[in-house]
């Protein structure tokens, strides 16, 4: 604590970022008469965290998409913060907080059960970063908590690796992506900060990247994905500039690690407007690097239809605030790919359940190199995928045990998806509904007849090998023909 004292009264480089600090341009401050915002609009733990910085004597403003929400009449998911206190001087001023990343450097504070993120202004260089082999940039404040140099480092491709450089709030406005991502507002004067037209910008529904789009893409190529997201999720015309050269760039994409792709393509999904997310990826060739056979299924009528409905589906759950489980959607949308591999390798001769979960490994280990999907999502997709075949068994017991299986649900929504799309027969569906609602004693005598000849077990003679082998081999046969 004597430490931190110490720095901040004499530590502290005169080039650190200033509240005060001049800048090259002033920002527009918009009253509140204008922009409409109130105090009471934010959520008490951001505005207890903006105060506490102002009263130490930072700046603070409540920034990104939260200011951007507010002004769109919309309640912002989370409120994030951004000052000129350095992340070291932010964990001095709140005992309950916690310095967090590597590749940007924040601060989460915590709240009761909240959790605010609170940034320092971000600054550069006017060129572009500065790659791995060439002299690293000094931060403004100079050294790290564990006296490292901050400094920005980008791959040979232009993305930025490691960005800790700290600057003014101009700066930092300039480092943002999107210019109605732009906005500061602080909740002590009620005024909002605009360096960049972003206000202007979101009146006019227009969403535009901040500075060159190329070098912006190269720099984090999820901005694209980002841009796809956000005009969808916010109804806005994406600037002619900003879209030109994201066709070109689209195969930067490869370079991003695939846990950073998962993310980006799970908020995208569950945006509320998926399906025109998905269209507009395929337009502008983005989706090569995520789902590599969307192509093939798109232009399969069946498929078409069966990733349609699924999308459907989920943005009006999305929209309805029902839940969404991404193992489920994540099984939509790569059936056809499991099912062609599966009857692929039937053709080949392979038994129709060694096929399929074969087919199944297959698909998942492809798609990996393009999406990490955890493995929890992994087994959910598996069940859903191996039931399918479960549902024509309408014989004997086999009905009763699939109702009893954890997963049922799950598997038989998605089999209802199959019966809409034209996949199989509706009757299929309109039986499955129809049996497990029906009382206990009606469903009896709703099985169908098993017509199909068994077959006779050979009685041989007793071999030395243990038995238990061959039991457990008839177990595996007789649970997965069902």
């Amino acid at each position: 604590m004597i430490r931190q004292l110490l720095h901040r009264v004499f530590g502290r480089n005169t080039s650190a970022p200033s509240a005060t600090r001049a800048s090259s341009s002033s920002p527009r401050i918009i009253p509140r008469e204008q922009h409409g915002i109130a105090r009471d609009h934010i959520h008490p733990c951001a505005l207890k965290v903006t105060s506490g910085l102002q009263e130490a004597g930072y700046a603070a403003f409540i920034v990104g998409g939260a200011a951007r929400d507010l002004l769109l009449g919309l309640e912002p998911k989370d409120f994030d913060v951004a000052t000129n206190a350095t992340p070291e001087e932010v964990r001095a001023i709140f005992r309950r907080s916690r310095i967090i990343g590597r590749r940007f450097r924040l601060v989460h504070v915590m709240c009761g059960a909240e959790t605010v993120e609170v940034s320092t202004f971000r600054g550069g260089p006017s060129g572009p970063p500065s790659p791995p082999s060439l002299p690293s940039l000094p931060g403004p404040s100079g050294n790290g908590e564990n006296g490292e140099t901050l400094h920005a480092h980008a791959d040979e491709h232009g993305r930025l690796l490691r960005d800790n450089v700290f600057g003014s709030q101009e700066e930092d406005a300039k480092r943002r992506d999107f210019t109605v991502n732009a906005l500061f507002f602080d909740p002590v004067q009620e005024e909002l900060w605009d360096y960049l037209n972003g206000y202007e910008d979101l009146k006019a529904g227009r969403l535009k990247i901040i500075g060159d789009p190329v070098r912006r893409y190269r720099e984090d190529p999820i901005r694209m994905l980002r841009v796809v997201r956000l005009a969808a999720k916010l109804d806005m015309q994406i600037d002619p500039n900003t879209a030109a050269p994201i066709g070109d760039l689209a195969p930067l994409l490869r370079n991003v690690p695939p846990s950073r792709l998962f993310e980006e393509m799970l908020k995208l999904l569950l945006s509320g407007h998926a399906l025109s997310c998905v269209v507009d990826l395929r337009t502008r060739g983005l989706h090569h690097g995520l789902l590599p056979m969307l192509d093939v299924i798109l232009e399969q009528p069946l498929g078409e239809r069966f990733i349609t409905l699924a999308l459907k589906n989920t943005d009006e759950r999305v929209r309805k605030e029902k839940p969404v489980s991404p193992g489920f959607l994540f099984a939509a949308l790569l059936w056809h790919e499991v099912l062609a591999a599966w009857n692929a390798r039937q053709s080949t001769g392979e038994k129709p359940v060694h096929a399929l979960h074969q087919a199944m490994s297959d698909v998942l280990a492809v798609q990996n190199e393009n999406l990490a999907i955890p493995r929890r999502y992994d087994a959910i997709m598996k069940e859903i995928w191996a039931m399918q075949s479960r549902f024509t068994g309408r014989s004997g017991r086999r009905p009763f045990r699939l109702l009893e299986h954890p997963r049922f649900r799950a598997a038989y929504d998605f089999m209802l998806l199959r019966c809409e799309s034209g996949e199989i027969e509706m009757e299929l569906g309109k039986w499955w509904e129809e049996f497990q609602h029906a009382p206990a004693g009606e469903r009896e005598a709703m099985l169908l007849k098993d017509d199909a000849p068994r077959k006779r077990r050979r009685t041989r003679g007793r071999k030395k090998s243990a038995p238990a082998n061959t039991a457990a081999a008839d177990n595996t046969i007789v649970e997965t023909s069902e």
